[in-house]
C-alpha cells in the first residue's frame, strides 16, 4: 500500500516538506496544499515558492489546484508540467464556505454540470496525470453515485475519496459503508483520506479495504513525524531526530520571513499537533502558546526536547485542546 502525506494549508509547505523528507523518510508522495490559479494567469510568490523545482527535489511532491473554471486549471497545468511535475491534483474536496460559495472545492459537487463541464475541458488538454481529490458529496452521501458515474468517464490517474460530505466538514466519523460502496464501483486506482493518523489505524483499514491501494496521512504525520516509517515496521522518531527536525525547520522559517517572531508562531501551528508525542505535553503545550519571545521560546523548546521524555503512544491533543 502507497502512503502520501495529506496537504494542510499553513503547515506543510515547501519548507516542511523539505525537512520532513529528510529526517522522516517514507512518504510515497507529498500533496502540496492548494493552489487556486487566478484568471490574469500569475501566481503568487508564495504559491511560486512553493512549487519552484529546487525546492521540491527531495521529494515526490504533487501540486494541487483549486478551481471551477476548466482553463485556469489548463493554464497552472501547463506551468507546472514545464517545470517537470507529472501529477496534478484537483482539489474537489475543501469544504471552507467562502471556496464553495464560488463553486469550487467541495462546491463543485452541487453543480454537476459545471463539474462536467471542467472535466471535458482539463481532459481534452491536459498535458500530465490528473488525479482527483472529492468528498461524498455537498449535503447527502448518496449525491456520490451520479458523481462516481462521472468520474468513471474520464482518465484520472488516481481517485482519492474523503468519505464525509460538504456539511460534515470534518466531524463526527467518516462515512465507511459509503466509501466501501464508492471503491467497489470506482474504475481506477482508490486513495483513502480521512481520520488515518497512527500505524494501528493505517493497518486497521488495509485490512478492511485490501484492494485500496493507497491512504492520505494528514494531522497523524504532522504529530508524529515518523508515522510513515512506522508504517513500514520501522522505529518511530528519537528525541535527537525531533529536535534536529525541530530546529532546522524553525531556522528555515526564521531565514524565509526574515523574522524570528514569525518562525516562532508558524513553528506553534506545528506544536499543535507534535506536543502529543510528549509526556505531561498539557503543561508544557500552555507554556508554548503563551510565549511571545523568540529567544525565551528557543530555550523552552530546547529544555522540552533536553528533559521530556516521549510517550510510547502519540495523543492526538488536537481532538482535545486546539491550536497553541
Amino acid at each position: 500500500m502507497r502512503r502520501y502525506f495529506a496537504p494542510m494549508e499553513g503547515i506543510t509547505g515547501w519548507l516542511f516538506r523539505s525537512v520532513h523528507q529528510r529526517y522522516f523518510p517514507g512518504a510515497d508522495k507529498y500533496y502540496m496544499p492548494f493552489l487556486s490559479p487566478r484568471r490574469d494567469h500569475s501566481f503568487t510568490q508564495r504559491e511560486l515558492a512553493d512549487v519552484l523545482p529546487e525546492h521540491n527535489g527531495g521529494a515526490a511532491a504533487v501540486p494541487q489546484l483549486l478551481t471551477g473554471n476548466g482553463e485556469d486549471f489548463l493554464w497552472a497545468a501547463r506551468e507546472l508540467f514545464a517545470m517537470g511535475y507529472r501529477e496534478i491534483n484537483l482539489n474537489l474536496g475543501c469544504p471552507s464556505g467562502t471556496v464553495t460559495a464560488k463553486g469550487k472545492g467541495a462546491g463543485l459537487l452541487g453543480r454537476p454540470q459545471e463539474l462536467e463541464r471542467m472535466l471535458d475541458t482539463v481532459f481534452s488538454a491536459a498535458p500530465t496525470a490528473i488525479s482527483v481529490k472529492t468528498r461524498l458529496g455537498l449535503e447527502r452521501p448518496e449525491e456520490f453515485g451520479p458523481l462516481l458515474e462521472l468520474f468513471n468517464r474520464y482518465p484520472i490517474a488516481e481517485l482519492t475519496i474523503h468519505p464525509r460530505v460538504r456539511r460534515d466538514f470534518y466531524k463526527g466519523r467518516p462515512r465507511m459503508e459509503a466509501f466501501a460502496a464508492a471503491a467497489a464501483a470506482g474504475c481506477r486506482p482508490i486513495c483513502y483520506n480521512g481520520d488515518l493518523t497512527t500505524p494501528e489505524s493505517v493497518s486497521a483499514f488495509s485490512s478492511a479495504f485490501p484492494a485500496v491501494e493507497a491512504v492520505m496521512i494528514g494531522r497523524g504525520a504532522v504529530a508524529d513525524p515518523a508515522v510513515f516509517r512506522k508504517c513500514a515496521g520501522g522505529a518511530g522518531a528519537s528525541a535527537e531526530e525531533l529536535r534536529g527536525f525541530h530546529d532546522e525547520l524553525y531556522e528555515g522559517y526564521c531565514r524565509a520571513f526574515d523574522s524570528r517572531r514569525n518562525a516562532m508562531l508558524r513553528m506553534k501551528e506545528v506544536w499543535s499537533y507534535l506536543i502529543g508525542l510528549f509526556e505531561d505535553g498539557g503543561r508544557w503545550a500552555k507554556a508554548l502558546r503563551k510565549e511571545r519571545v523568540p529567544a525565551q521560546y528557543e530555550r523552552l523548546t530546547a529544555e522540552l526536547f533536553r528533559s521530556v521524555p516521549l510517550r510510547v503512544r502519540p495523543r492526538e491533543v488536537w481532538r482535545q485542546e486546539g491550536k497553541l
